[in-house]
């Protein structure tokens, strides 16, 4: 599975063009802006997008998902707590499945409700769940730092050390990082009690 990982916008959001190189089968994770930038990527590499993944509903990994699913035909998969219009509604432990690739779908509530995190061939899309060096915000509506020490202490932290982590948003130092690392310099990824953390997160 190869990885294009995109900066766009003056929000320093990722958007994410994954490619099985068997099939030339492949999806975008996050669609927002700059999405000429996109097409161009998808036509460069003959790609044909079977799926348009969100990992939240929020407007800055959203916004471009009419007009991704008008140029590709591709369907849209969110969680399904999800406010927004999608056409397939994923769970935990579901898969995602594009050509001869498969990403697992992890529900890991906190930053929204319908926060999720994606999981395949050594790699980890965390959406806003969790940054290089920090974490998305709880103080939007539908965020819990209760739910978010849960998704980070008793989910994210169990997984492979060697996963290389590919988040929402270019806000840490290196634009990947990888689930070992984040464990021994994150922060938010320090042992703690749910009680310490939500002081953590105000």
């Amino acid at each position: 599975m190869k990885v294009h990982q995109i900066l766009v916008g003056n929000m320093q959001n990722f958007t994410y063009v994954l490619e099985d190189e068997h099939t030339g089968e492949g999806i975008i994770i996050d669609p927002s802006w700059e999405l000429d930038k996109i097409e161009q990527l998808i036509q460069r590499h003959d790609l044909k997008i079977k799926y348009i993944v969100n990992t939240h509903h929020h407007f800055d990994h959203t916004l471009g998902n009419e007009r991704m699913k008008q140029s590709t035909g591709a369907k849209i998969v969110q969680h399904k707590v999800s406010e927004l219009k999608s056409d397939i509604q994923v769970t935990d432990g579901d898969i995602i499945q594009f050509g001869d690739s498969k990403l697992s779908v992890i529900h890991t509530p906190g930053h929204s409700k319908d926060s999720i995190c994606l999981v395949g061939d050594g790699k980890i899309f965390s959406g806003d769940t969790l940054f290089v060096g920090n974490c998305g915000r709880v103080d939007l509506p539908g965020g819990s730092s209760k739910e978010l020490y849960h998704s980070l202490m008793d989910i994210l932290y169990n997984l492979k050390d060697n996963l290389v982590m590919y988040s929402g948003h270019d806000y840490g130092s290196t634009p990947t990082s990888t689930i070992g690392h984040e464990k021994k310099t994150n922060f938010v990824m320090q042992k703690r009690t749910e009680q310490e953390f939500e002081e953590l997160m105000g």
